[in-house]
């Protein structure tokens, strides 16, 4: 297999993330900058098997910087997890020249590349995502403005459980991973931070919280529950019922993964996108980009889906402090 690449390819799977569209605008720029071609492959891996491949040029990325979402468009693809599916994804890189390919996603989207890259096909990961799951990077693309806007929309409730006397009980996204949760539950004052990685309090101990707070003089109440905690509105109803404390849940959902991506995403993405061109360029294969320790590098994909991550425990331990 010939280390050289003409010709490269860059999609976007899984979930969305704020940033993605930076990431695929210097994924081109670079790209072009270096004397390749560069084919838009639309849709994931589902569009890369029913040949939704198009070419790509300075012009097709502008305005998009600022942007949310993906303009490539991404899906999820059960066909691509089959060895059937992976082959046909591989001839189809072929059938439009694409020796190298830039796949912008979470850890589902790196085994993809990998099982590309056994097939002939030089796979570069970068990692987009808002959950800040990847183990072998500090940061994945979307995970600041994520947390920005689960903020905002942290502060507006606060406001108005203020105003009422009420504890709310927000629940942000992060999958199993209690990044988002954590990194909200800090910057927005909450009182407790419910996350998957630490043992959760009972029911019991939570309302226990809650009226020691209210007999200091607390006149609102703040829980921030991860997704993969869950069970906000059961936890909600028992709160009201036990306390009389009017107690309201609020799931914040899809609303984190859109929007205008933040200064720090957009610099991350662009630079992680314009990385992973010149691996490709460089004749590697089979690694994810990373940004560790202030520098962006990059490792060989199996070892980084390898990799175990864990919440920093000063960080929870802060956050349990400040309430």
């Amino acid at each position: 297999m010939s280390n050289k690449v003409s010709t490269i390819g860059v999609l976007t799977s899984g979930g969305d993330a704020p940033g993605m569209n930076a990431t695929i605008r210097a994924v081109v720029r670079t790209g072009i900058a270096r004397g390749l071609k560069v084919m838009g492959i639309q849709k994931g891996y589902n569009g890369l098997l029913q040949g939704d491949v198009r070419e790509l040029n300075a012009r097709s990325v502008s305005d998009i910087v600022q942007r949310g979402g993906t303009i490539l468009q991404t899906a999820r693809c059960l066909d691509f997890v089959k060895p059937e599916g992976q082959a046909r994804g591989a001839e189809m890189c072929k059938v439009f020249g694409i020796d190298g390919l830039v796949v912008i996603g979470g850890d589902g989207s790196f085994q993809g590349a990998e099982k590309l890259a056994n097939l002939g096909i030089n796979a570069i990961g970068v990692p987009g995502t808002i959950d800040l799951d990847i183990a072998c990077t500090d940061y994945t693309i979307g995970f600041d403005t994520a947390v920005n806007t689960a903020m905002d929309a942290i502060n507006k409730i606060r406001d108005t459980s203020t105003s009422h006397e009420r504890c709310s009980i927000i629940e942000v996204m992060g999958r199993n991973a209690g990044y988002i949760a954590l990194w909200c539950g800090i910057s927005s004052g909450a009182e407790m931070v419910l996350i998957p990685e630490k043992q959760r309090p009972t029911d019991e101990e939570i309302i226990k919280t809650i009226l020691e707070n209210k007999h200091k003089g607390k006149k609102h109440f703040l829980i921030i529950v991860a997704e993969g905690i869950g069970g906000s509105y059961n936890l909600a109803k028992k709160i009201e019922a036990t306390t009389g404390i009017e107690t309201r849940a609020s799931i914040l959902g899809h609303l984190q993964r859109g929007g205008s991506p933040t200064a720090v995403d957009r610099i991350h993405a662009s630079m992680m996108g314009a990385k992973a061109v010149d691996l490709l360029c460089e004749g590697k294969q089979k690694r994810v980009v990373a940004f560790k320790n202030g520098q962006y590098v990059d490792y060989d994909i199996n070892e980084a889906l390898k990799m175990k991550k864990n919440i920093d425990d000063y960080m929870y331990e802060v956050s349990q402090l400040l309430i």
